[in-house]
């Protein structure tokens, strides 16, 4: 289950984003685009295996923000992955 709290972060890279990426039930993606990592809840991070193979990438490749105005200016990518549930680990 879910808690509130997770239902806001993004499942690949850990950003808070302002809408649940999959819904208030966790089970219905918006097919929105995450800021920073540039995935498309739903689409990305459909399965376990891909918001992996997604994270992975978007790691090796710099962990670049897709929308550069909403980087946080005290932004930490260590602390960042650490709000991803540890069921998309």
């Amino acid at each position: 289950m879910y808690s509130n709290n997770d239902l806001y972060i993004c499942r690949i890279c850990g950003a808070k984003q302002s809408d649940p990426p999959w819904g208030d039930d966790g089970k219905n993606a918006s097919f929105d685009i995450c800021d920073c990592c540039g995935a498309e809840f739903g689409y990305e991070d459909a399965t376990l295996e891909g918001l992996k193979r997604y994270r992975n990438r978007w790691l090796a490749n710099g962990a670049k923000w897709n929308n550069l105005k909403m980087r946080p200016e005290d932004w930490s990518i260590d602390e960042q992955l650490k709000n991803i549930p540890k069921e998309y680990l």
